[in-house]
């Protein structure tokens, strides 16, 4: 089993090995793919276990309260024991949790597999978030986590539309047998190419939960996942309510359903790609306020749209575009807020991944409050959600000036030809405090 850490890459390399890439997006991607890939069931799901449509969202509800808690544990349990075994115990759970899915009787099991789905498939997007944290760092982990939130974004791009087929031909548990074997497949990249990057040296001291009490600490860092988990519960609002809504509302086959959502998957997987672009050229900052007043503006004219009683096909496009400013949101919003606690990374990611399904679980519960009837519930969370998210970002403006901005009135100050003395306060120019966050050229 591997345990030595390689050697980690220097932040201005740019990025990470293809292949780690690949596999990273790959354990990242459980989440979207146990999200998505069975949405297009959903109404037969509902006739064949003989419960109403807010029954079957509840597997959804249960899934993401789940992934809001593991991520929490795996995170804290990460940065004490490594990366490593931590996520390979959490894909093959994922595996057994997913057999249990599709073999379940009743709604009660399946809530209860779908629970233990949520929790062990937390490790692959945690840890896989907190492995690039470890490796790069500034401008190249934004673009790391921008092209690694766009290879993740192929898993809402091509679920539904895979998943209609699928429950087309194999009903609703062919769905989540493929879910099954998709992890089978995980757990076997993981093996073959992901190698230990939190040496021992490294590893946090003391208590398991320990990291996020010190991560919990940074105003800053807070900021960024009340962003993140507002901006979350939008996307979740959507994926959640629109089985209903592209079907149910607009009156549209599971087939042009899954197209419909791809389309606005591959919204924010052209965005994700954008956004890597524009990182090292575009302060992280203002690409992420430009984001976050878009989404608020989109969601505000869909609010607008469902009172005046517009037909519902005019949510389509407003679907689009605030799918599609998701993907400047993730990418550079995780990276400034993992730039923050760099030194326990994984209990960062935890925060940060347990906020955003915390969110999304009660989106998914607040969307379906309308049944098939009406938008406006999905309306009222995407305008709520993005509303907080824009105070969130305010929230994190940096207001403090830097101790290292007065070294110039120092010089100035200081007598020709000597050299200025470092105030006492002041860390060493080449020996920053442990911790404070790294300079981030990106912002």
């Amino acid at each position: 089993m591997p345990s030595a850490a390689p050697p980690a890459l220097s932040a201005r390399s740019g990025g990470l090995p293809l292949r780690l890439l690949l596999v990273l997006a790959l354990c990242s991607m459980v989440g979207p793919a146990a999200t998505d890939l069975y949405l297009p069931a959903f109404p037969e799901m509902a006739r064949d276990l003989g419960v109403e449509a807010p029954g079957v969202q509840l597997t959804l509800t249960a899934f993401l309260l789940g992934m809001g808690a593991g991520q929490l544990f795996f995170g804290a349990v990460s940065d004490k024991y490594g990366r490593f075994r931590p996520l390979l115990a959490g894909l093959s759970v994922f595996f057994l949790a997913s057999v249990l899915a599709a073999l379940a009787p009743t709604l009660e099991i399946l809530v209860a597999a779908r629970l233990l789905q949520g929790l062990s498939a937390a490790s692959g997007i945690v840890i896989s978030r907190a492995i690039v944290a470890d490796r790069v760092s500034g401008a190249a982990a934004i673009r790391v986590f921008s092209l690694l939130m766009t290879m993740v974004g192929v898993a809402p791009a091509v679920a539904p539309l895979a998943g209609s087929f699928i429950s087309a031909a194999a009903g609703w548990r062919g769905v989540l047998w493929v879910l099954a074997g998709f992890s089978a497949v995980m757990v076997l990249g993981m093996l073959l190419v992901v190698r230990e990057s939190h040496p021992v040296a490294n590893r946090r001291r003391g208590a398991l939960l320990g990291g996020l009490g010190e991560v919990a600490k940074r105003p800053r860092f807070l900021g960024y996942v009340a962003l993140g988990g507002a901006n979350f519960g939008v996307l979740i609002g959507v994926i959640s309510a629109s089985p209903f809504v592209y079907q149910s509302m607009m009156g549209f086959s599971a087939q042009v359903y899954g197209l419909f959502f791809g389309l606005n998957a591959l919204g924010m997987m052209a965005s994700g790609i954008i956004s890597s672009r524009l990182a090292g050229r575009v302060p992280a900052r203002r690409t992420l306020g430009v984001a976050v007043a878009v989404t608020l503006a989109v969601s505000l004219s869909t609010l607008v749209f469902v009172l005046s009683g517009l037909p519902a096909v005019v949510l389509a496009p407003c679907l689009f575009l605030l799918v599609s400013a998701l993907g400047f949101v993730m990418g550079n919003n995780t990276g400034l807020a993992l730039a923050e606690v760099r030194h326990v990374s994984g209990s960062g990611s935890a925060l940060l991944g347990g906020a955003q399904f915390g969110m999304g679980a009660l989106a998914s519960v607040l969307v379906g409050l309308g049944g098939e009837l009406t938008a406006l519930p999905l309306a009222v969370v995407l305008t709520a959600s993005s509303f907080v998210a824009l105070c969130a970002f305010a929230a994190t403006a940096q207001r403090n000036v830097p101790v290292q901005r007065n070294v110039p009135a120092q010089r100035k100050a200081a007598a020709p030809g000597s050299l200025p003395a470092p105030a006492a306060d002041a860390p060493a120019a080449d020996a920053p405090a442990a911790d404070a966050p790294a300079a981030d050229p990106s912002r």
